[in-house]
């Protein structure tokens, strides 16, 4: 479960001070814009760096990899660096290749049933309509956020707040910041994003 959460994407180190709450009509076009966009996605691609804090650790644990997405229910995050480690949710299974070692899980049950939901709502921006989460927005100078805090009891267990940021203007997140039950953070950053571009099957096999 711990490696799970670590690619959240769902992350977060720092609360930005500068933030605002958005207005019913800011809410209501950047939900409209993103949905939209979001909806047209086929795949969605990019690579990653991921930061972890923690609070007996002196030093963040630093991790990069790439990210691959493909409608409806595709998702494959794979760490290059410092190690290899891959997970792809594909047919209501979780296959999790760590460094050779490979294993697999059902995801039918309701708890990897949300967090399933939650990864591929990350990553395509499709999360503002879920039962599941409370969701707030907030903008600063550079970004649109949304904040979604789960409403599930066993979801609290493990994460008390994801943030997902959008550059202004942009229907594609370029970070996602999670705030575990631990009190560890995660921030993960997307770069090199791709929209609707040939994905190599290799991404989901296992």
């Amino acid at each position: 479960m711990k490696k799970l959460l670590l690619i959240f994407s769902i992350l977060c180190s720092s609360f930005a001070f500068s933030q605002t709450k958005m207005t019913v009509a800011e809410i209501k076009d950047f939900v409209y814009q993103v949905t939209f966009e979001s909806k047209q996605f086929k795949t969605l691609q990019n690579d990653f760096v991921q930061t972890k804090k923690m609070d007996f650790l002196n030093k963040d644990i630093v991790t990069s990899g790439k990210m691959a997405f493909q409608s409806p229910n595709l998702l494959s995050w794979s760490y290059t660096k410092p190690y290899q480690y891959s997970i792809v949710f594909k047919n209501n299974k979780i296959y999790i290749n760590d460094q050779g070692k490979k294993s697999s899980v059902d995801a039918k049950s309701k708890m990897f049933e949300k967090i399933n939901k939650l990864i591929v709502g990350s990553a395509s921006g499709n999360l503002f309509t879920d039962p599941e989460f409370t969701v707030s927005y907030f903008k600063n100078s550079t970004h649109n956020i949304a904040r979604f805090v789960p409403k599930s009891a066993q979801l609290l267990k493990y994460v008390k707040q994801v943030e997902i940021y959008f550059p202004a203007g942009k229907t594609t997140a370029s970070k996602v910041n999670m705030l575990e039950a631990s009190g560890d953070t995660t921030t993960i950053e997307f770069k090199n994003t791709k929209v609707n571009a040939p994905v190599p099957a290799s991404a989901f096999s296992f």
